[in-house]
């Protein structure tokens, strides 16, 4: 699977980085990476450095929009088929991987790893948030779209291109929606996904309710103002 990188944005991530990357140096060797180290005020970029990973250093902190296009830049210039997020926190796990390649083998443009396909539905609230972007995103391009809220997605070279080479886009729901508008081909497969490893996510409550409904305000309404 050389033709796959995969592309871990990392800010301050000292405690996670080792873990994640050291599990697919030994385990998955088959596999290409590149940590993009988002300006981290902590040791990440110094234990990416002494354990001789593979790493984008950015100077400065640009965001998860900004750091992503980063490594899609690379991607890009090195020529992968495919590239797909995988966060530094140890929530995405390496043996899905295989799977979404697969799929993404059947000519899709992006392949998400979905917690919500193929389950039970149920209603707490990190459903009911990731249901109302669901609705959404049908509601405004009538593709049905289980989890746009997983940050686990492979992108084709077509859309590496767009990444690395057009607009900044951030790789979250809003752009998928958008994605979807232009014509891209947006599939799912089943993944579990890991609570993070060490330390705290940045959407507690308040984030990840205002997150939302920015979400929602771009698919319903921003999205038909945005050019290519």
């Amino acid at each position: 699977m050389q033709d796959i990188l995969l592309i871990i944005p990392s800010y301050n991530e000292e405690k996670n980085i080792e873990t994640v990357v050291g599990e697919l140096v030994e385990k998955f060797p088959q596999l290409d990476y590149l940590v993009v180290n988002d300006g981290s005020a902590d040791r990440t970029g110094q234990i990416c450095r002494e354990r001789g990973y593979h790493m984008l250093d950015l100077p400065v902190n640009l965001g998860l929009a900004g750091c992503f296009q980063a490594g899609m830049k690379y991607a890009y210039r090195k020529g992968y088929r495919y590239a797909i997020q995988f966060d530094g926190d140890g929530q995405h796990r390496p043996e899905y991987i295989e799977g979404i390649r697969r799929k993404m083998d059947e000519g899709y443009d992006i392949v998400i790893g979905s917690r919500f396909v193929d389950r039970p539905k149920d209603w707490s609230a990190r459903m009911l948030g990731s249901r109302l972007l669901s609705g959404a995103i049908r509601l405004t391009t009538g593709a049905r779209v289980a989890d746009p809220t997983s940050g686990m997605r492979m992108f084709n070279r077509e859309m590496i291109r767009e990444f690395a080479l057009n607009l900044n886009y951030g790789p979250e729901p809003d752009t998928v929606s958008f994605l979807i508008r232009q014509g891209a081909r947006v599939a799912e497969v089943p993944v579990e996904i890991s609570e993070r490893l060490a330390g705290e996510s940045y959407l507690k409550p308040l984030v990840a309710a205002r997150y939302m409904v920015q979400m929602l305000i771009s698919i319903l309404v921003i999205q038909n103002f945005r050019k290519r």
